[in-house]
């Protein structure tokens, strides 16, 4: 297990606990929840290391590793899945000013988002540590996904475009990892990060119950300050914020459940719902952001 002394966003010595949050997902065990009072980043305390934490991902209900269909929120997902790939594409088309180039997918799962970059006539890589949806992406749409140990072995500058859809909170080696990201940007390339925001309503209406805190398996819990200081340190400009507008539901459907042990799918949504009209006046307030990014 891992004790932080310091906050392992900015490195910060002021840090406390905030709560204790439960894995209600796979293991049902309890995790304190940090935070730090310099760049208000929260942290997972105790954390099993990078050779222990496989049996937090063996559920069938990980949606982005077995793409299962199972329950109303996961099919719900893969309703609106369609949708959030074609504006990823276009994200990374418009921020790279590119109609076409070459793409890595840091924690590409199952090789949907790929497969839609793939389609627009980009150069794709994936990596994924799960060999199960390894498997998927070969099978459902020809992607030979890589193994984690392929991100020491590619060649430095060669990717216009890095994506890592919701997988920097899962990093162990956070600093090292986005200096490893940093060298394979091409120059003028771009990195898109997306990652929960605990500062958004949703976050603050569930608390503790708020399933996009998913410990142990999420090792970090930003703020958007957070994330624009942890850029900083490791030598990117922050070029731009998107809002993921879909996330709010899934993660208030996922909350709803962890709090009664019963969908009660219309608060849900009405929760989900105002979260999203004040992320329409303030981005920096959605349930998820996407962070693009650059080399200063």
């Amino acid at each position: 297990m891992i004790h932080h002394l310091h906050c392992p966003i900015c490195k910060n010595e002021s840090v406390r606990i905030h709560f204790p949050v439960i894995d209600n997902s796979v293991t049902s065990e309890c995790f304190p929840v940090w935070q730090c009072l310099n760049c208000t980043g929260m942290f997972t305390q105790d954390i099993p290391d990078e050779e222990s934490i496989g049996r937090y991902y063996a559920s069938e209900a990980y949606v982005s590793h077995t793409d299962t269909k199972k329950g109303i929120v996961n099919r719900l997902y893969h309703i609106v899945r369609g949708f959030t790939i074609k504006g990823k594409c276009k994200w990374v088309a418009e921020a790279t000013s590119l109609k076409i180039g070459s793409i890595l997918d840091i924690g590409c799962g199952t090789g949907t988002f790929l497969d839609g970059m793939k389609s627009a006539g980009w150069k794709v890589t994936g990596i994924e540590p799960d060999p199960v949806a390894r498997e998927n992406a070969k099978k459902n749409y020809g992607i030979q996904a890589l193994a984690p140990e392929a991100l020491d072995i590619l060649p430095n500058g060669s990717f216009e475009a890095i994506t890592m859809w919701h997988v920097l909170e899962h990093v162990h080696t956070l600093h090292p990892y986005l200096d490893k990201i940093k060298k394979l940007l091409a120059p003028g390339g771009k990195l898109f990060i997306a990652v929960p925001n605990y500062t958004s309503f949703d976050a603050g209406y569930y608390k503790e119950t708020w399933a996009a805190y998913d410990v142990p398996r999420h090792l970090y819990h930003f703020s958007p300050k957070s994330m624009q200081i942890l850029l900083i340190q490791q030598g990117f400009v922050m070029k731009g914020i998107k809002r993921m507008w879909f996330d709010s539901y899934y993660v208030s459907m996922l909350s709803e459940q962890y709090r009664k042990g019963v969908l009660k799918i219309v608060r849900a949504i009405f929760i989900a719902k105002i979260s999203n009209i004040i992320a329409l006046f303030n981005k920096r307030k959605c349930s998820s952001v996407v962070y693009i990014a650059a080399v200063n």
